[in-house]
Formats: C-alpha cells, structure tokens, sequence
C-alpha cells in the first residue's frame, strides 16, 4: 500500500523539450543552413523528469553515410545523459548535403576616382605570413558556392580617391557570387571560412587622363580537352573593364584578350583566375578576371583511354 501510495505521487510522466543537433560530419562533406535544433520527448518519473534541462539531452546525426544532394534525409538519435529517462528519437530531418571545396582566389580591389581623377593600380597586400602581392586567400566552403556562381574575394573601396596614392590597412575581405554577397555567419556545418578576412589596401590615380570601357575576350585554349570532351560555353567576369591611358593608345585598343589556358587534364567545368594583361602604358582598375569553361563529353567522340 505505502509502493502504491509512493507511486501515485510520484507518476511516470512525458515531457519535450528543444535540443541542440550535434551533426557526425565525414571529410569532404558540408551541410548547408542545416537545421541547429530539435524536439525530443522524453519520460520518467515525474521528480526526475521535471528537473531535466536541454543540456541533459542528446541529439545525434550521422552524415558519415550521406551522399551529396539537395534534400537528404537523414535519422536523428536522442538519447539522455540521466539514467531512468527514456528519449524517443525525433523524426528524421532532410538537409542540403554538399561537397566541401578550398578554393584559392585573387583578392580584387573595387576603388572609385572622384570627377578629374583616375584610379590607375589598385592591389591588395594580405597580413603576416600570406603576405603577397598581389593577395590571394583560401575559401573553404560548399562547392556549389564556387565556380557555379563565380566566386570572387574583393576589398570594395567606397572612398572616392583624389590623391597620387592612397595606402589603407585592414580592408574587410569580402566573398561575393552571381547571387550577391557570401554569408560567412557560420550557416553551414562545418563553417565555411576564409583563411585571410582582411588585406591592405594600396591604390594609385592621376589627373589628367582619358578613360573608357573596354570588353575582356577569352583566347584559344593552349590546349584543348582531352579527347571525347570539348568545351561547351566560356564565362568571363568581368565583361567589360576602364582602361585609362592618353587618348591616342585608348582609341587603338577595341578588346583585351586574356592568357591562353590549359585544359588538356580538363573534364568538367573549370575556373581560373587569369591575369589582365593591360597593354603598355594602360592601366586598369582591376586585375584579374575569373575565367570559366564550361566542358561536357562530346557525343560525337568517343573518350580517350
């Protein structure tokens, strides 16, 4: 009678409290804007159970056997640290599972002249060990965030410049793609991150001189693909960039034609950062241009050995 008595005020009882996701992730996979938490319903007798707090509870995702794709669905395991609780496995959720790429890349400076000026060099110097000029960093993230969408890393200058040189440290590094700017709030697990977030920044203008727009064109290929593959389309970005000179070489040049690229080892898209080669006595305000080559299999040759 006392067991039952003790028993009655003392009920197995259920409760659900939000738990935070611990995600068991494999190299070379990245999981984008995952969910961060989830129900768990555990149970008990109620003097236990009452007392329990989030921390108290697991929940586990195992992506080790999960294959890249938009909508995975994977299982969640609950489980408690305190003994006589029993957790009841959440159902099961669906991510967006990726490959996790490092991508180098030439960081770009955008700088603006004010009216009678010309912005005529602008680099940007990366910090301590990477130091190097002009600056390249390291972007390990999801590879759909990467040459798909064109990938860059800029220092964009507002400041109009109306000076011979302007020198300015610890310029934020930013990413940006064909969807606008990268989001390195940590929204993927593990979180996608650049090695350098912050450059100096060394600019050059003049007075005096003409400029005007010009287009970038892509050379032959050095090298073609390999046999059974060819190359399907060619993006460039930027299209178009200022040149500034004196009026006379200005108006000889119609388009600047990029470095010819290797694609021999080449079976699917590829993106090279290629370097602008302005003709002599011309400058421009950019660098670099990302140069990407769309390759597929030739249906009409069979592939080499």
């Amino acid at each position: 009678m006392l067991g039952a008595v003790a028993f009655s005020q003392n009920p197995p009882t259920t409760r659900t409290l939000q738990v935070p996701i611990t995600y068991t992730m494999p190299p070379g996979l990245i999981l984008i804007r995952p969910p961060t938490k989830t129900n768990v319903t555990f149970s008990g007798l109620a003097d236990i159970i009452t007392t329990i707090t989030p921390d108290r509870l697991v929940a586990v995702v195992d992506v080790t056997q999960a294959k890249p794709g938009p909508a995975v669905k994977l299982n969640v395991t609950a489980s408690s640290t305190i003994g006589n609780v029993n957790a009841q496995n959440p159902p099961p959720i669906v991510v967006n599972v990726d490959r996790l790429e490092s991508v180098s890349l030439l960081v770009q400076v955008n700088a603006r002249a004010s009216p009678g000026w010309s912005v005529t060099k602008a680099v940007a110097t990366c910090p301590g060990a990477q130091q190097a000029n002009p600056c390249t960093v390291q972007f390990d993230g999801p590879q759909s965030w990467g040459a798909p969408l064109n990938l860059k890393a800029l220092v964009d200058f507002s400041a109009p410049i109306q000076a011979n040189t302007y020198d300015s440290p610890n310029q934020t590094i930013e990413l940006r793609n064909s969807n606008g700017p990268v989001d390195l709030l940590c929204i993927t697990v593990p979180c996608a991150k650049l090695d350098v977030t912050s450059a100096a920044v060394h600019i050059e203008a003049q007075t005096g001189v003409t400029s005007t727009t010009v287009a970038l064109v892509d050379a032959a290929p050095s090298n073609p693909p390999p046999a059974g593959y060819r190359v399907v389309g060619i993006t460039i970005n930027p299209v178009t960039v200022i040149v500034t000179g004196d009026a006379v070489t200005l108006g000889r040049i119609l388009r600047i034609t990029l470095p010819a690229i290797d694609l021999s080892t080449r079976t699917s898209n590829f993106t090279v950062q290629a370097q602008i080669p302005y003709p002599t006595g011309v400058s421009g305000s950019v660098q670099t241009a990302s140069v990407t080559y769309q390759i597929a299999a030739n249906p009409n040759v069979s592939p080499g050995p």
